[in-house]
């Protein structure tokens, strides 16, 4: 079969197409062809190893540990486990493979059953693929921040993968929701539902004087302590995502706030789970939420893709087909 292969850390460039061996399912996975791959800021991470720890977590200190990239995925079942029983050959499903070695871009990958849930009814492969790493961060992001009905909710980076489902997930949960975004995602975010919407080139929602019982940064662009100015003397901020020296700030200064305030500094790390996709699946087959694909790629450009990716300007997901025509 064919797969999108890397065998050292790098740029983009150093993906490139091969003949790689058909895998088999063991007797609790299935074999799945694949339709539809997402990338995520994950993927970027593992190709260039920008974090370092990278390297030490498992992914290989010297070279990438597993050579196919690509967690987020949807396709239909080709053959199931001895032991598999929740699924069938022929079955539409979407999933997270990434504590299971990813492998999602390539003509057929092999997963736990666990992993997957049944693809949405209302969506297309390339939209599903488009769902699990980003809704489920969204969504234990907003349960990380124990977001209430009627509660002011601010999201800076709305306009990103993650950020798209925090404005539809919060709104689902009954917040009032503010998105923070450029001038050309505005429209895209009152689309979405945000009740309101902030420009940042032209406002800061820092020095505006509103306060927000909950806050949460999709994006590593601002300090600490203007999120901190924007929040409830009681309020919640979340680091969904940023920069290392945004992640590094939260950790060393965040358990200072809690000290000496009653706000309260929130970072977590998603964990993929079928009861999340389950959630997901729900909201979406409600019309509560709807993926935002801005560009879709065919496998073999995937090198492309990730540069676009990597310049950090996309609105909502990027996406790979991969058995099918790129949208």
């Amino acid at each position: 079969m064919q797969a999108m292969v890397y065998h050292n850390y790098g740029p983009p460039e150093v993906l490139h197409m091969a003949e790689v061996a058909k895998p088999t399912p063991k007797d609790d996975e299935v074999l799945i062809k694949i339709h539809a791959v997402a990338l995520n800021a994950a993927d970027a991470h593992l190709l260039t190893a920008d974090i370092f720890l990278v390297r030490f977590m498992g992914m290989g200190v010297f070279k990438p540990k597993n050579a196919v990239l690509g967690a987020d995925v949807a396709g239909v079942i080709e053959a199931v486990g001895r032991s598999v029983t929740t699924l069938k050959p022929g079955d539409a499903v979407f999933g997270d493979l990434a504590s299971y070695g990813w492998g999602g871009l390539a003509e057929y990958t092999c997963a736990p059953a666990t992993a997957l849930a049944p693809l949405p009814t209302n969506l297309t492969f390339e939209e599903a693929a488009a769902v699990p790493l980003a809704g489920m961060t969204a969504l234990q992001a907003l349960r990380k921040g124990d977001c209430q009905p009627g509660q002011q909710v601010l999201i800076n980076g709305a306009s990103g993968g993650v950020g798209t489902f925090l404005v539809q997930i919060a709104k689902a949960l009954g917040a009032e929701v503010t998105a923070v975004c450029s001038t050309r995602n505005v429209d895209q975010a009152r689309a979405l539902g945000a009740d309101h919407v902030i420009d940042y080139t032209k406002a800061d929602f820092s020095r505006s004087g509103q306060q927000y019982d909950l806050i949460l940064a999709a994006n590593g662009n601002r300090r600490l302590a203007d999120y901190r100015r924007a929040l409830r003397p009681n309020g919640k901020y979340v680091m969904v995502g940023g920069t290392w020296a945004q992640m590094r700030q939260a950790l060393t200064q965040g358990w200072l706030v809690g000290l000496t305030s009653q706000q309260k500094v929130l970072s977590f790390t998603a964990k993929a789970n079928q009861q999340d996709l389950h959630a997901l699946k729900e909201l979406i087959e409600a019309g509560k939420l709807k993926p935002v694909i801005d560009r879709c790629y065919p496998l073999a450009e995937t090198a492309a893709a990730m540069r676009y990716l990597l310049e950090g300007h996309a609105r909502g997901k990027v996406v790979i087909s991969v058995n099918g025509a790129a949208a």
